[in-house]
């Protein structure tokens, strides 16, 4: 029995699922061969060197060396202990758990009370207090209208909780007090704010439409208020960056969207989240947007673990025409196939749906998104005056330039033509100018997207180990797939220990885990681990490529490469003994370890 939960009952629920599906929501996964492959979710990568076997049950990130089975999977992802991931993995597999009333909260309960929980509970209880007021009191009616009138619906202000503040300078603080938050941590996580003069604490959020914002597991970590009344400045204000927060991290909506992006596989990126509620109002539900802040690496990441296709949707002036050029061009430095959604000077998304209505959205926006070498060519006009030769031949230059980096000839020789048809320029001269332009970048050793593309899921591990660390690694892979074998590797070793600790403390598990009647089974032995560290060497090496059917012959020489090193250890050891006794001009100790040293030499 693991926790409250009976072992019999963990193995039925890791039965019912597939990592590949756990794994999947929360990492686009590409089949390649027998394993699937994607970008590692704990640690930064543009190279997918992330593996999951489907038949082991196990994943392991040849960049980072993570690795383990569904649950450590969900344990490190989500920051759950393992009974919370083994019950969430029950939810996924649809097998019933029955496990005493209340013993979650009891466990909740029974936590450290640290500062990150504090935050986390205050930013729930304030998310349902601020949504109850808006919708079901006197005070919040106003506030209720004001939204009903500029077009958010009453279903869209339930989905995403939307709430009201009271234009109290101290409610909010008297509430948390009362609920028995320590006011200086709630002053960290951004929900009050001190008086410069005394000891005593205000509001942060007053007489504001309050927006929730979550973090990927669907918590709310912070708030964006926005102002009713025309005095009250600014028009939006966000909480500030604390433990929980990191706005270049965190994209409003991506716990909701993340399901209709794997769908879809492709996500729709705005700038705001009135834009978000929108989309979402026209029955688009992949879309997500930035805190306020410009695209990072971190959002880059992000999406990248979802989908490759991204549809930039931001503002049309010409603020927004920048922004989606930078965000467009760092999500294709990271493989990503990018459009561009164009709409009339001066609207936004949330303006458009209002004006045009949600199906023309759809169709004309989104629909009718440009290729992002289309809204390039459309950039680069902006300010210049191409009937002047000088701007003409520098813009043509640089579309050229642009063209260079696409990936496919077809698409190259169609946006050349392009070029060659606006200008009346020789499509002859534009290619051989492309191309001389390509020879120059390559020379610069900038590897083509298509390069990149090329090398996408073959990131492994190439590293060269000493001849005894192979052999140790290949007989501990082989005896975690056969039980027969790893008690012949045993005998065969007869007591010697292995050179390397780790692989002697797997060993000794292995041998213990199949003594109790186990059979093979990867994932079920990472549970029978207690060590972390041991954990990542095994899936590493469940990893690794093996003959299907090892030789007698193979085993034997992998043992005898191990024996080789020990008493290679024990040449050295007497010849330092050697050395030692002839300083101490001890002749026949010297000239007896000399023998030994000949005999052990001998038996190599």
């Amino acid at each position: 029995m693991v926790g409250m939960i009976p072992e019999d009952k963990i193995n039925e629920i890791r039965q019912s699922i597939d990592i590949v599906d756990v794994i999947g929501d929360y990492v686009h996964l590409k089949k390649q061969g027998r394993n699937y492959f994607g970008l590692c979710p704990f640690h930064g990568e543009n190279t997918p060197s992330f593996s999951v076997s489907p038949d082991k049950q196990i994943y392991h990130c040849f960049g980072c060396g993570a690795g383990g089975n569904a649950i450590s999977f969900l344990m490190d992802i989500d920051g759950l202990n393992f009974q919370e991931a083994v019950i969430k993995l029950a939810d996924k597999g649809k097998v019933q758990l029955d496990i005493e009333k209340g013993s979650e909260e009891k466990h909740f309960d029974s936590k450290v009370n640290t500062e990150d929980k504090q935050m986390h509970d205050a930013h729930q209880l304030l998310q349902k207090f601020y949504h109850h007021l808006l919708v079901n009191t006197k005070e919040g009616q106003n506030a209720l209208e004001y939204l009903l009138n500029r077009g958010f619906t009453k279903s869209s202000i339930e989905k995403f909780q939307i709430g009201y503040s009271l234009p109290s300078w101290d409610f909010t603080v008297k509430l948390l007090q009362k609920r028995g938050f320590q006011l200086p941590i709630m002053e960290k996580a951004g929900l009050i704010i001190k008086k410069e003069n005394d000891e005593t604490y205000f509001d942060r959020f007053r007489n504001r439409i309050m927006f929730p914002i979550q973090n990927i597991k669907g918590e709310t970590i912070a708030f964006a208020g926005r102002s009713i009344d025309k005095e009250d400045q600014p028009k939006y204000l966000n909480s500030p960056e604390t433990k929980i927060f990191n706005k270049s991290s965190i994209l409003y909506n991506y716990f909701r969207a993340k399901s209709s992006i794997k769908k879809q596989q492709q996500a729709i990126l705005f700038e705001g989240f009135a834009d978000v509620i929108s989309a979402d109002n026209a029955e688009i539900y992949n879309g997500i947007a930035t805190m306020g802040t410009s695209l990072t690496e971190q959002h880059v990441q992000l999406i990248r673990r979802m989908t490759d296709t991204v549809i930039i949707c931001y503002d049309s002036d010409f603020a927004g025409i920048e922004a989606a050029y930078r965000a467009g061009n760092m999500l294709s430095d990271q493989s990503c196939n990018i459009r561009i959604a164009r709409m009339p000077e001066g609207l936004d998304p949330d303006d458009y749906i209002k004006k045009y209505g949600t199906e023309k959205f759809r169709q004309d926006v989104i629909g009718g998104s440009l290729t992002f070498m289309a809204f390039k060519m459309e950039y680069h006009r902006l300010g210049k005056k191409l009937q002047n030769e000088g701007e003409k031949l520098h813009y043509i230059e640089k579309i050229i330039e642009e063209i260079t980096k696409l990936d496919k000839a077809v698409e190259r020789d169609h946006y050349l033509r392009q070029l060659a048809d606006e200008f009346s320029i020789s499509l002859d001269a534009l290619k051989q100018q492309q191309k001389q332009m390509f020879y120059v970048a390559k020379k610069k050793n900038y590897p083509s997207k298509e390069e990149k593309t090329n090398n996408f899921f073959i990131q492994k591990d190439h590293r060269l180990y000493p001849a005894n660390q192979t052999a140790e690694r290949r007989l501990l892979a082989h005896m975690l797939q056969n039980v027969d074998i790893a008690f012949k590797i045993k005998d065969l070793l007869n007591g010697i220990i292995l050179y390397y600790d780790e692989h002697q403390a797997i060993l000794t598990y292995l041998l213990g885990y199949y003594e109790e009647g186990n059979e093979p089974n990867s994932s079920n032995f990472l549970l029978y681990l207690p060590d972390e560290k041991l954990r990542r060497i095994v899936t590493e090496l469940e990893m690794m490529p093996l003959n299907s059917e090892v030789t007698d012959q193979e085993i034997e020489d992998y043992v005898n490469q191990v024996l080789k090193h020990q008493k290679m250890l024990k040449i050295k050891e007497k010849e330092n003994l050697q050395k030692k006794a002839e300083q101490q001009n001890d002749l026949n100790k010297a000239i007896s370890l000399a023998k030994e040293i000949i005999q052990l030499r001998k038996s190599l």
